[in-house]
């Protein structure tokens, strides 16, 4: 008599569409909140067909290369962020190029915070989201990463890239 199961194709379709899949994002050369809109569809598992807003049912993002992203015109120097201890006379302005040149993934996780909205899941999300300034990440985090999500800008020719294009021209 033969099984009235799913098969095994079946299975693992199901399986990817209600676990958490791990991704990577490569943030050199992007803008962090051109950037935060598409990652955050993922931490909040909009790519998935069982997506419901109140369902935590979201992916882990790995971000890597947050020291080199680019912000547009004179982003650096007129966006503020605004941090208050709780004292009285405690609030404080920080530029984007100081907070950047402080902790060079802190603009990158910012602009997610923000994007992701503010419901209960937001703390579960940003749990998820693992950003690193360069290419150095830990051993057991690339182990599980099985995605990579596609970068919105092309990044530009290196100047090496490009010389030695232009000499094999003429």
């Amino acid at each position: 008599m033969a099984s009235k199961g799913l098969s095994c194709f079946k299975r693992v379709q199901q399986w990817n569409t209600l676990c958490r899949v791990w991704h990577l994002y490569d943030a050199r050369w992007q803008n962090p909140f051109d950037s935060a809109v598409l990652i955050a569809k993922y931490l909040a598992g909009q790519n998935k067909p069982v997506y419901h807003p109140l369902g935590d049912v979201g992916d882990h993002v790995v971000v890597i290369n947050t020291k080199d992203i680019a912000l547009p015109n004179d982003e650096w120097l007129n966006r503020v962020y605004f941090h208050h201890t709780g004292y009285p006379g405690g609030a404080s302005w920080t530029l984007a190029y100081e907070l950047h040149e402080k902790e060079p993934t802190l603009v990158f996780y910012k602009a997610v915070y923000k994007q992701v909205g503010g419901s209960l899941l937001r703390k579960g999300m940003m749990a998820r989201l693992h950003c690193y300034a360069d290419n150095n990440v830990p051993k057991e985090i690339l182990e599980n990463v099985t995605s990579q999500i596609r970068q919105l800008r092309p990044q530009p020719k290196g100047l090496e890239i490009g010389r030695a294009s232009c000499r094999e021209r003429v």
